[in-house]
């Protein structure tokens, strides 16, 4: 039987570890949205944008997956970041359905104009945390999303999803 960390009895939403990392991602949401509003952004905008050049998703199918956005409403993003000249559909085999999505100079120039102000908001929001902090914070982060993908892929695959 696994550790359990948490107790029927005692439970607390809020003590909840998806809890804090949902709410944290809300505020991280909030600390960021204006910086890209100013450009003309979204935060989904920049990441899909990010995404690409750190090769986390190169096509539409793997950015819905990993950001578990609807793929209608990604579409129309894609579509906005393309028609804005900063990414460009490439399409790598015979099969015309499938599609890579690709930084374009513009995309590039764009994305490095946007990633010091995201620096400087996670600096701003780590601000309290020593350096040994933040990588042990990162570090359990990892493995705990490791653990996760662990618990969920089989089900995926029972599932007949994947």
């Amino acid at each position: 039987m696994s550790k359990q960390h948490y107790k029927v009895a005692t439970y607390r939403a809020q003590d909840s570890i998806g809890y804090l990392i949902k709410r944290a991602q809300s505020l991280m949401m909030d600390l960021m949205e204006p910086v890209f509003e100013e450009r003309g952004f979204t935060f989904l905008q920049y990441m899909i944008l990010a995404w690409i050049r750190d090769g986390i998703a190169v096509n539409p199918k793997d950015i819905c997956a990993q950001y578990r956005h609807d793929s209608g409403a990604l579409t129309r993003v894609i579509d906005q970041l393309a028609d804005r000249g900063l990414l460009e559909r490439v399409r790598r085999d015979r099969d015309r359905r499938k599609v890579e999505l690709q930084l374009t100079a513009a995309g590039r120039d764009t994305l490095e104009n946007l990633v010091p102000l995201v620096v400087g908001k996670l600096n701003l929001a780590l601000a309290d945390f020593s350096r040994a902090e933040v990588h042990e914070f990162q570090r359990l982060l990892i493995k705990l999303n490791t653990q996760l993908l662990g618990a969920v892929e089989p089900e995926l695959s029972a599932a007949g999803v994947g």
